[in-house]
């Protein structure tokens, strides 16, 4: 029995020693409280590196939104009356072509003022804003309302397959004196 206990000199039993320092848990869990909490602790540790490193690299790839081309092709010059504008881009493209005496010329249908798109008016001979009012006469100049210059014109070519070419992208200002460069106006 001397291995069990030892005795002491009063001649009590005493046990042997502590097994552990920690207490006596129940022998039926896996994880401790503290493995359980460490473990936890990791995994949303790694859980917030791995969403943070697909975030970072999401942004080496952004989203772009690719615009279309500021070019267009509007027909053919014979498909446009002399005296008339036409209204047939304005939905698409936002633009007017009108044809002259003289050649073809394309407006912006662009009012201004604010923005807003103007309506060719048949009647009356004008363009005229539905926001603010501002009105315009067949060739873009402004005469009425808010809008604190004309409209602009933009280029206009001939496509080697005899079909007008607008660009969007180049636009030329009345009170530059632009009218009159080279793209502004097709001679037909």
């Amino acid at each position: 029995m001397a291995e069990a206990k030892a005795v002491s000199e009063a001649g009590e039993a005493k046990p042997e020693a502590k097994k552990s320092a920690k207490k006596d848990e129940p022998k039926d869990t896996i994880w401790s409280r503290r493995e359980f909490f460490s473990l936890a602790g990791w995994a949303s540790f790694m859980a917030t590196l791995g969403l943070s490193t697909i975030y970072f690299t999401r942004l080496l790839f952004p989203r772009v939104l690719f615009e279309p081309s500021p070019i267009f092709k509007a027909g053919k010059p014979s498909d446009y009356t002399v005296g008339e504008v036409s209204t047939k881009w304005v939905k698409d493209q936002r633009v007017w072509i009108v044809r002259d005496t003289e050649g073809i010329f394309v407006i912006f249908a662009l009012c201004t003022h604010l923005g807003c798109t103007p309506r060719w008016l048949n009647t009356e001979a004008k363009y005229k804003c539905p926001c603010h009012g501002s009105g315009f006469t067949k060739l873009g100049v402004n005469f009425e309302g808010p809008a604190p210059r004309a409209l602009e014109r933009l280029k206009i070519a001939l496509a080697p397959d005899g079909q007008i070419i607008i660009d969007k992208s180049k636009k030329f200002l009345y009170e530059k004196d632009e009218w009159n460069k080279p793209g502004a106006k097709l001679f037909v």
